[in-house]
């Protein structure tokens, strides 16, 4: 009793396993992490740990590589105590996710250098126009020119500073420790409404076939962000009077949520590089549009954290659709 009091005011994840490999005790860090199934750990780097342990009697300690879900590429690298413990042949394994402060380091350093390089044109667009403006102040009809270009610099110099936020929040943050049940209908109906007058304004038609729904753990602000995100997108590069449309469909517990338009489409070149930070396919239509070229590295970002993937099909002059794979909440009991 002792033990367990202690282990459940340490930080990081606690296990206590019994022969059989069967955990008997997980504090809740380390059923967040998803490494036990049944009571079971799935982790083969794991389990000969404490085989190696269990024959020698001697600490091992080490790192070990977790997904985050049953797809994409999110993984978590995990540094690994496994001590034996004397009594009816028990082990104690402790895991810390130290990692992720060394890996938001390097993205942080990463991002500094691209910020640098974008904040650049805004920021000298402004000046230039500050100039004009000042060289051109008994001339009312110039003034208004460039006063104007000035306002539309500044959104675009506010929404990158916005989107630069978002991401770095994103990047930061582990949306898979203190998750939340979300409906995926939901988290889709919040992201349409926040877009329908983007939509309106453009004269683009929103529709939603809610075919399948299912409830997943997260962070609902993330999520709904990066629906949104796909939404936005898909508007902003379609022509007036068209349909963007979402839709769901769930097989083998995976729940996909796709975003399709009917839009200028994307060279079969360019769609490895579209999730690239700062990445534009149309660099004169991320102009008119006020596209930072950050939406879909959030979308990514978000997805990936959450144990899924994303991917993207396009055709040009046809159209895109973009699909957001995510392992469903599976309820208690029913896990196979």
């Amino acid at each position: 009793m002792l033990l367990l009091s202690a282990l459940n005011q340490l930080e990081g994840a606690s296990l206590i396993i019994a022969p059989g490999e069967i955990a008997i005790f997980a504090n809740p860090e380390a059923e967040n992490l998803g490494i036990l199934r049944e009571g079971r750990i799935q982790s083969e780097e794991l389990l000969a740990s404490i085989r190696v342990v269990r024959r020698t009697n001697l600490k091992q300690n080490g790192t070990i590589e977790i997904a985050r879900g049953p797809i994409g590429e999110g993984k978590r690298e995990i540094t690994v105590d496994v001590i034996p413990l004397s009594e009816g042949d028990l082990v104690l394994v402790l895991l810390r996710d130290e990692s992720e402060a060394q890996r938001v380091h390097e993205v942080r350093r990463d991002f500094v250098a691209n910020i640098s390089h974008e904040l650049k044109t805004p920021i000298g667009a402004l000046s230039l126009l500050s100039e004009a403006v000042l060289g051109a102040k008994d001339d009312s009809e110039a003034v208004t020119k460039f006063a104007s270009r000035m306002q539309i610099e500044a959104k675009r110099l506010t929404d990158l500073v916005q989107e630069i936020i978002q991401l770095s929040r994103v990047q930061d943050s582990d949306p898979l420790q203190e998750a939340q049940s979300l409906s995926v209908s939901d988290i889709i109906k919040e992201a349409l409404d926040q877009c329908r007058t983007t939509a309106d304004s453009r004269k683009i038609t929103l529709s939603y076939d809610q075919t399948q729904d299912a409830n997943i753990l997260g962070d609902r602000d993330q999520l709904t962000m990066a629906v949104h995100n796909l939404i936005e997108n898909a508007i902003n590069y379609s022509p007036v009077d068209t349909n963007v449309s979402v839709s769901t469909s769930l097989a083998n517990q995976i729940i996909t949520i796709s975003v399709a338009d009917q839009g200028i489409g994307i060279p079969e070149a360019e769609t490895e590089r579209i999730f690239e930070r700062f990445y534009r396919v149309d660099p004169a239509r991320s102009r008119e549009t006020g596209g930072t070229g950050l939406g879909l590295s959030i979308v990514k970002h978000i997805v990936t954290k959450h144990g899924g993937e994303i991917s993207v099909w396009s055709a040009e002059n046809v159209g895109s659709t973009f699909s957001i794979r995510l392992p469903i909440q599976i309820p208690k009991g029913d896990e196979k």
